[in-house]
């Protein structure tokens, strides 16, 4: 799931820190993606009355998570509506690349259902704590400000940047630098962390436009209304299919303070949810021994460059 960037909500402990991710791809039409986020929307509503049926914390007396999960057979992950990482499809199913990992790593964990609670990128983490959802399930970027308001299972995969800009290129963008150099407008999406990656080099972050995601980042580089969006490599290249007037850079690898900026996206757990986080990382690291992570995350336009052996505590630390 893409990124990291500081608003309002993100500076309380129970807010979201940065990160990532929609588009046109793997035989998804532009059109049937909208539709599909349609059906997020629609879905959100189910996904909010659901999450009002809270439980308590899992603390000293009481049982673990995980239990409790295989009790119900039911676990609630949060998404973000985002191709390819976590979203409805226009058929109303739940899928991406973390949606299917979760199903086949909670039905070994004795979970038979993962359910879909749809909301707002930001929100995730606010809707994790606050227990509107067990996990996020969005491809959210491993980073150490999100590690102190939740815990990460080791990432499932690593991702390099890239642009939409104009067909052509006609500024020749390909780096964060290149923006501050050439003075252009940039937009990116709600709590990406792209954001951060270009203030680090020198934007503003008052002149970054801030939008939805990257379809609305696809249509502002095409009216003309911004030179480039930021997004990571998989989704930028993906909502670019199809048009006549944008494309992507080739993929980018972003330097924060003179440091390659490592983008990893895992799942997020609360941080009393330890004995599930430690469960679903023992079965993860089963997926990606066996090779099997890769094939479950192969549709959706993974390939064995974004495979990784990072760990949560690694990029934690970082």
């Amino acid at each position: 799931m893409a990124p990291p960037q500081r608003n309002e909500r993100e500076k309380t402990d129970i807010h979201e820190s940065p990160s990532n991710r929609n588009r046109s791809f793997g035989g998804i039409s532009r059109r049937s993606l909208l539709a599909g986020l349609g059906a997020v929307g629609a879905a959100g509503v189910m996904g909010a009355a659901a999450g009002c049926s809270r439980v308590p914390e899992v603390g000293e007396g009481h049982e673990s998570l995980l239990k409790r999960l295989r009790g119900q057979g039911t676990v609630r992950v949060g998404i973000a509506g985002e191709v390819p990482y976590g979203y409805i499809n226009k058929q109303g199913e739940l899928t991406g690349e973390a949606p299917e990992i979760a199903k086949v790593i909670f039905k070994r964990l004795g979970v038979e259902n993962v359910v879909p609670v749809p909301t707002e990128f930001g929100s995730l983490i606010p809707g994790l704590r606050s227990q509107q959802f067990d996990v996020v399930s969005a491809g959210m970027y491993i980073t150490p400000e999100r590690c102190e308001q939740v815990i990460f299972s080791d990432p499932e995969y690593v991702m390099l940047d890239a642009f939409i800009v104009r067909k052509g290129n006609p500024k020749g963008l390909y780096t964060y630098q290149d923006i501050v150099e050439k003075n252009a407008r940039m937009a990116s999406g709600t709590a990406y962390a792209e954001i951060d990656y270009a203030v680090a080099n020198g934007v503003p972050r008052d002149d970054i436009l801030i939008l939805p995601d990257q379809v609305a980042g696809l249509a502002a580089v095409e009216q003309g209304r911004v030179d480039v969006f930021a997004g990571t490599s998989l989704t930028v290249r993906q909502v670019v299919e199809g048009s006549n007037r944008a494309e992507a850079t080739e993929p980018f690898q972003p330097v924060v303070d003179g440091e390659p900026a490592v983008g990893a996206g895992g799942f997020a757990f609360r941080p009393t949810s330890t004995d599930l986080r430690d469960a679903f990382n023992r079965e993860l690291r089963k997926l990606k021994q066996s090779g099997e992570l890769l094939e479950i995350v192969k549709p959706f336009g993974f390939t064995e460059d974004e495979m990784t052996d990072l760990t949560a505590k690694e990029l934690c630390a970082s």
